[in-house]
This record gives C-alpha cells, structure tokens and sequence, in this order.
C-alpha cells in the first residue's frame, strides 16, 4: 500500500463559536491509501481542543511502515498496530482507519453500511448546529437550518436564555443543547435544564467539566431530559467510566481513532445501557460519510459537519428531508472533486 497526506484548511461559512473558544476555519490533513490501483480517502479534521496540529499528525503518518502492510484486508491486524505506536494522535489513526476502511469497500463493491448489514430506513433525523453569536445572527442562522427537523444550539455563556429565545422566535422544531462544559455549577445547571425543557429541548451534551463526576451524576438524576457525555468520552476504554454518570455518548470518529473503534463502541454502549448519539468536528464530506456509514446504529444524529464549511473538496453524504443518506457507491462513498 501507498500512503499520501497533505495539509487542507477548511474555511468556515461563519464564526464558529463555542463556550471556551470561537474559530474561524479548521486545520485538516487528508490521507489517500492506494494498494493495486484503487484509492482509499481519509480525514483528520483538527480541532484546537483535540491537541493535534497538521505538523503532529503528518509526523506521525510519516512513521508508518507502509512496507509491513502487505495485505490491506487484514485491517484488524494492521490498525491495531498502527494504534499501539501512541497513546495519542487520534485524529491521526481516524484518517488512516478511514482511508483503509474506503479502500476494503471498493475494492469488495461495497458500502460500509451494507458490509455491517445495516438498513438506511433507520437512520434518525440529523441536527444542524447553531455556534453561540450574537442573537441576530442566531435568528438568520436558525432561519437558514429551516430545512432541517432539529437544531442544535451550542450554549455555555452569559446569555444562554436569549440565545435559546432568539431561536424560539423563529423555529418551533426540537433543539438539543451543548454546553461543552460551559457551566460550572450544579444548581445553575439544573435551573438552566429545568427552563430548557419548558422550550422543547430534549437532551443535554456535556453540561458540567467532565472532572465534576459527582456532580454530573447528580444532574443526570434530577434531569427531565437526558444527559450526554462529550468531552468525557473519547475511546472505547472511557465508557465504562461514564456508565451510570450520563444516559448517553457522543461517539466522533476524530476522537475514537475512526470507524473501526466507532463500531466497537456503540455495541459496547448498548451493552452498558448507554444510548448513542453520533457526532461530528467541522470535517468535509470524507470524514462525515465514513460516519453515516454507522447512522443506522444511532438514537441521534448530529453529522451536519461538511455543511458548516464552504471548500469541501468531497461530495459524498448528502441530506433530504432532515436526514442524513449515506451514498450507495462502494467504500464510504466519497468522491474527490477536481
């Protein structure tokens, strides 16, 4: 097999903004893996909060001895090495897991979803995120997502009623909120769900620090609505930590190392009791169609990545009807634009 990155910046339709930082395009490498004429695609989207940088994860690409792996069907084998190099560099692994998890399925014919033998018919509805700004542009933004059945609100400031208030004014579908650990205190949080779910918002993502474990079981027990771990979960060792903490967990192929250990972790999830919700960095086409490979397998959706950026080099996934349709060509379905 040949292996090929280079550095890609993705550029943002907007500001995005969330409760400990705002940014305004997102670094990325992309991986190309070719083993007897057919191209494998892959993606490491790297935001500031993962602790990974172009420069880390070609450093890392680069130690790899492509000479080793002659067989690329042997995926099991060969990523479990490549996982074993480091601790870290998730994003990293997630673009070569990507890139070898596209080549297998082309060359067998396949889509991934069908490999799994999962059924598109059940994929739940995707949400489309709303970054925290003033409330002006959250209405245009929120106007803008009409086509969509659920939105999703970042939160985590001073303001969070008037943005949420702001959204209410213009949209009456269903909001989910993030708070990516924006609020601190336990009273506050439940005061803050308790009017939260007076506005129609059905599940909270990580609303406490994850080292305040108590207290997020806590808030987990009085909550009208459910409680998601984000930040608190990043690989398959992590759920077992969360189990009895959160009702659920945002599972991203950047944090867990890319579809391989997506998988395992939602079967883990289920066995423990824990509902699944999975999510997204801002990443291009390639990386949010490896996700919805998965979908079927999911209780939320929230893989509306690719839209928030404005030079996807990928068409891949499309969205009708406020969901998410993995494509039917072999692979995860992508296709590199000239």
């Amino acid at each position: 097999m040949r292996l090929k990155y280079y550095a890609y910046n993705l550029e943002l339709t907007s500001t995005f903004t969330i409760s400990h930082s705002s940014r305004k395009s997102t670094p990325a490498v992309l991986v190309e893996l070719e083993h007897d004429g057919i191209t494998g695609f892959g993606e490491a989207s790297l935001p500031p909060y993962l602790g990974e940088t172009v420069e880390s994860v070609q450093t890392f690409l680069a130690s790899l001895d492509m000479g080793s792996f002659d067989d690329p069907f042997l995926v099991e084998d060969i990523l479990l090495g490549i996982d074993k190099k480091s601790k870290g560099n998730h994003a990293a692994k997630a673009a070569f897991d990507i890139a070898i998890h596209d080549l297998i399925g082309k060359c067998w014919g396949l889509p991934w979803y069908k490999i799994w033998g999962l059924d598109k018919k059940n994929i739940p509805d995707t949400s489309f995120t709303i970054g925290i700004d003033t409330v002006e542009k959250v209405k245009e933004k929120a106007l803008l997502a009409s086509g969509y059945k659920i939105l999703k609100i970042k939160l985590g400031q001073a303001n969070d009623k008037e943005l949420v208030s702001a959204v209410r004014e213009v949209s009456s579908v269903p909001i989910r909120v993030d708070v990516n650990e924006g609020w601190k205190d336990k009273y506050h949080a439940i005061d803050m769900i308790g009017w939260l779910t007076e506005q129609g918002v059905e599940l909270i993502e990580q609303p406490l620090p994850r080292d305040q474990i108590d207290d997020i079981a806590w808030l987990r027990e009085k909550s009208p609505v459910p409680i998601l771990a984000d930040e608190s979960v990043r690989r398959l060792d992590d759920i077992k930590k969360v189990a009895g903490v959160y009702d659920g967990i945002n599972i991203k192929l950047m944090k867990c190392t890319g579809m391989r250990e997506a998988y395992k972790m939602i079967v883990l999830a289920r066995a423990m009791g824990l509902k699944v919700m999975l999510g997204c960095m801002t990443e291009t086409s390639c990386a949010i169609s490896a996700a919805a490979q998965l979908s079927p397998l999911a209780d939320w959706i929230d893989l509306d990545g690719s839209l928030l950026i404005s030079n996807d080099p990928f068409t891949g996934a499309s969205f009708s009807n406020g969901k998410i349709v993995p494509p039917d060509r072999p692979g995860i379905g992508c296709v590199r634009l000239a």
